[in-house]
C-alpha cells in the first residue's frame, strides 16, 4: 500500500512512481490536459518534473515543447516551471503567470483565449485536436479506481474521457472532508443528442462525488502532499470599498423596484481579484442574508459568506483561497461539504443553466469605452493580460451584467474609460452596469449617446472627464453617423499618447 493511504485501488497502488519516471512517460510534442482552475487543484510534481526533462532536453539542444490544456490559471509549479524552460508551443484558455504571460506577448508561445464554458464542448468535438496524455490532480482512489476530486474539477472529467494514457497525482494534504463535496455530472451530449441539465438551484445536485476513469489508461500515479499556492488578497482599500458601496446601493435599488426579491437577491457570481473580493465584503456587511452563489470560483470573501450566513449556498468549480483561508477550510472542510458543491466548469459556467438561475454576474475589467464596450483581456490592446475566463459565458446571460474597475490606474497615467477601448472581449450589448469609484452606470435601455454621458459623468475620473466631454462634443460634429459617433483618427489617441509619453 503506497505511503499515503489514499490509493485505495490494488491496480492503481501498483503503478506509484516517481514524478521523474511519470514525466519520462510525456512524449515531446504532446498535448498535455491538465487539472487546475485559478490556482486550485492543479498537479505539482509531475509538471516539474517535465520542466526539468525539458531543460535538459533544450541543454543538449533538442527541442522539446509541448501543448498544455487546462481549466483555467494553475500556478508555480506548472505554469511557472514549464513556462521557465520554454517548455510550452501552445496554451489554452487562460493563465495567470508572469513568466509565461511574456513568452505570450513576446510571441514566443502560441494562446488561444477561449470562453471558459466552451473548452470542453469543443474539446469533444475535435476542435482543438488529440489529448495524448491527461496529467490530474485527486485527493484519493477508493478501491473499485473512482478519483476523489481535490479543490478543483475544471476540466478534468474531459481529459480523463479523452486522454489516450492518464497520469494521476494522489494529494494527500486535501482533508476527508473533501469527499462528497463535488458534483460531477456525466449527462453532457454531443450534438444532436442533447438534453436539458436538470438544475433548476445553485445548490442542486445532478451528478455523483467523484471522477471515472477507464483504469486501462492509467500509466502512472505519483503520491504528493502538497497545498494549492494562490496569491493572498490585499485588503479593501477605499477605491475597492467605494466600488462595493455603489453595487450595494444600485442592489438595494432593484430590490424597492420589485426587479430583485428581498434579502435573498438571485444567484451572484464574482470573478476573481482584489477588487472583487472587496465587493464580496461589502456583500458580507450589506442588509442581505440567505442568498446563493452560481460562480465559477469560490474565494475568500465567499467563505467569508458562508461563515455568517450571509451567503446559504454556493456553486463553483473550484476554491481559489489564501494561504491561512485554505488551511482553515482544509480543517474544517466536512462543516461546509453541504453547502459547497464543486462541479465540471462546462456545468458552473453552462450560458443556458447561468439564464435560466437569473445569476447577478459581476467581473473585473482593464477599461470601458464611452459606449460600454468592455475590455477585459489586452493591456494598450495588444498585450494579453490573463484572459477572458468566464466573464463572457456570464455577463451575456446574466440576468444583471455589471462590470467594475478603478476609474484610473498607474497613479492616474492611464484613465480607465476610454474613448474607444482598445480590444473588445465584452460588448456594449451584454454590458448592462459599470462601477467605478467614481460612481455607477446603469446602462439598461440607454442609446450609446446617452450610455456616453451617463458613463462619463458617473464613472470617468474627474480628471479625464473634461476630455472626454470634448471627444464626444466634437464627434458630434464630425462623425460620418451620428448613432454611435466616432472620431476614427482619434478614437484610439489616449492609448498611443500613453505609449509615446507615459501619460493618456
Amino acid at each position: 500500500m503506497p505511503a499515503s493511504g489514499r490509493i485505495l485501488n490494488p491496480l492503481l497502488a501498483s503503478r506509484v512512481v516517481s514524478a521523474d519516471e511519470a514525466a519520462a512517460l510525456v512524449p515531446p510534442g504532446a498535448n498535455i490536459g491538465m487539472s487546475g482552475f485559478t490556482g486550485a487543484g492543479y498537479p505539482k510534481a509531475v509538471p516539474q518534473a517535465l520542466a526539468a526533462r525539458i531543460g535538459q532536453a533544450h541543454a543538449r539542444g533538442e527541442s522539446f515543447r509541448i501543448g498544455l490544456w487546462t481549466g483555467a490559471s494553475t500556478g508555480p509549479e506548472l505554469d511557472g516551471a514549464l513556462a521557465a524552460v520554454d517548455g510550452i508551443e501552445m496554451r489554452l484558455p487562460f493563465q495567470s503567470d508572469p513568466t509565461l504571460r511574456k513568452l505570450i506577448n513576446s510571441g514566443r508561445m502560441h494562446f488561444t483565449d477561449m470562453h471558459l464554458s466552451h473548452v470542453a464542448p469543443q474539446a469533444w468535438f475535435g476542435f482543438l485536436g488529440r489529448i495524448d496524455t491527461a496529467v490530474v490532480e485527486v485527493a484519493g482512489v477508493l478501491p473499485d479506481g473512482r478519483l476523489i476530486p481535490s479543490s478543483s474539477i475544471g476540466n478534468n472529467k474531459t481529459w480523463l474521457d479523452q486522454a489516450d494514457r492518464i497520469i494521476l497525482e494522489v494529494n494527500s494534504w486535501f482533508s476527508d472532508g473533501f469527499e462528497g463535496m463535488h458534483d460531477v455530472y456525466y449527462g453532457t451530449r454531443l450534438p444532436p443528442h442533447r438534453v436539458p441539465i436538470p438544475l433548476v438551484g445553485a445548490g442542486d445536485r445532478i451528478g455523483e462525488p467523484y471522477l471515472h476513469c477507464d483504469l486501462s489508461k492509467v500509466v502512472a500515479v505519483v503520491e504528493t502532499h502538497q497545498p494549492d499556492r494562490n496569491t493572498a488578497f490585499a485588503a479593501p482599500d477605499a477605491v475597492s470599498r467605494a466600488i462595493a458601496a455603489h453595487i450595494i446601493d444600485f442592489l438595494q435599488h432593484e430590490v424597492a423596484k420589485g426587479r430583485l426579491p428581498a434579502r435573498t437577491l438571485l444567484p451572484i457570481q464574482s470573478g476573481v481579484g482584489n477588487v472583487a473580493n472587496a465587493v464580496l465584503a461589502g456583500l458580507n456587511e450589506g442588509p442581505f442574508e440567505g442568498m446563493s452563489a452560481y460562480t465559477e470560483v469560490l474565494q475568500d470573501g465567499m467563505l467569508a459568506m458562508l461563515d455568517k450566513g450571509t451567503l446559504a449556498q454556493a456553486s463553483a468549480t473550484a476554491l481559489s483561497l489564501s494561504q491561512p483561508v485554505a488551511e482553515r477550510f482544509n480543517a474544517g472542510a466536512a462543516a461546509y461539504r453541504d453547502r459547497i458543491v464543486l462541479r465540471p466548469q462546462e456545468i458552473s459556467n453552462h450560458p443556458e443553466v447561468i439564464r435560466r438561475l437569473g445569476t447577478i454576474a459581476m467581473n473585473a475589467m482593464i477599461e470601458a469605452d464611452i459606449y460600454g464596450n468592455v475590455n477585459s483581456t489586452h493591456v494598450m490592446g495588444s498585450s494579453i493580460m490573463n484572459g477572458i475566463g468566464g466573464s463572457g459565458d456570464f455577463a451575456r446571460n446574466a440576468y444583471l451584467s455589471i462590470f467594475v474597475t478603478p476609474s484610473v490606474a498607474k497613479d492616474g497615467a492611464i484613465s480607465c474609460i476610454v474613448p474607444f477601448a482598445s480590444h473588445v472581449d465584452n460588448t456594449e450589448h451584454d454590458v448592462q452596469v459599470i462601477v467605478t469609484e467614481q460612481g455607477l452606470a446603469d446602462l439598461r435601455g440607454l442609446s450609446p449617446r446617452q450610455r456616453a454621458q451617463c458613463i462619463i459623468e458617473r464613472c470617468a475620473h474627474p480628471d479625464y472627464r473634461p476630455a472626454l466631454r470634448d471627444y464626444v462634443a466634437r464627434a458630434a460634429l464630425h462623425a460620418p453617423g451620428q448613432h454611435t459617433p466616432h472620431l476614427l483618427d482619434e478614437a484610439f489617441s489616449w492609448h498611443t499618447r500613453y505609449l509615446r509619453e507615459g501619460h493618456m
